[in-house]
């Protein structure tokens, strides 16, 4: 005998193995295309990446931020003590055209202390440079020390403009100003390889692409993350003796 709730039951089921494919190949083209179709390609496979992005954090600006959240750790201590920072490395980052690996090795391989030492003229915190070494060297595919020399040698590729090497009071500037005096002051470097980050109201980070062999080049996704605020502050450098 024929049974209609059967035929109901048929045909939903019917529906639902259509709509299941179709809902899939949907959230392909919705969802940021960004990071998660570049992870499933490489798997985040250590060495397997196209560039760098040198991360030039403004010192002032994190510890103004730090302070504003009740954000008092030893690191924030070290760095927001009395030297005055400016622009400080945030991290060296590989980076897919589309997305970006992080922490390619679980657990990571340890990381001798000496290497940390040596790198606080840089990254001023013990704590930063383990979680960089943690998330974004593991993916270099190079030895640590091999990976933080390379951190060293792209900073020494990137000149700070001179007006923010010795800023003593609050500036407002427009991210496209602070875009062209690094392009001013590093020759080969261009508007499309480099990108101005903010929070609310201060500028963050400057991040600068860099080709596996350290030279400039223009990175589309990283430039479009960039600020879009008119204006952002500078806070000064804090005080105390240089060096």
């Amino acid at each position: 005998m024929f049974d209609p709730s059967a035929l109901r039951f048929s045909t939903r089921c019917a529906a639902k193995l259509l709509f299941f494919p179709l809902l899939i190949s949907l959230l392909a083209v919705v969802l940021p295309s960004g990071q998660a179709s570049a992870q499933d390609r490489r798997q985040n496979a250590p060495g397997e990446f196209d560039f760098y992005v040198l991360s030039l954090s403004w010192s002032p600006s994190f510890c103004e931020a730090a302070t504003e959240r009740g954000n008092t750790g030893r690191n924030q201590q070290i760095q927001c003590g009395g030297r005055p920072y400016s622009f400080v490395v945030h991290g060296l980052w590989p980076q897919y055209d589309r997305g970006f690996p992080n922490y390619c090795q679980r657990p990571s391989p340890r990381l001798d202390r000496n290497i940390v030492s040596s790198m606080l003229d840089l990254m001023p915190a013990p704590g930063l440079i383990f979680n960089e070494w943690d998330k974004h060297g593991t993916c270099s595919g190079m030895q640590a020390r091999a990976y933080f020399e390379t951190v060293r040698k792209a900073r020494a590729a990137v000149k700070i403009p001179a007006e923010y090497l010795e800023l003593s009071e609050t500036k407002m500037v427009a991210p496209a100003e602070v875009e062209d005096a690094f392009v001013k002051a590093n020759p080969g470097l261009s508007n499309a390889a480099i990108a101005v980050t903010c929070d609310s109201r201060r500028l963050s980070e400057v991040r600068i692409c860099l080709s596996k062999d350290l030279q400039f080049r223009a990175c589309e996704e990283i430039d479009r993350r960039a600020c879009r605020r008119d204006k952002v502050e500078m806070p000064p450098m804090r005080g105390g003796p240089s060096g």
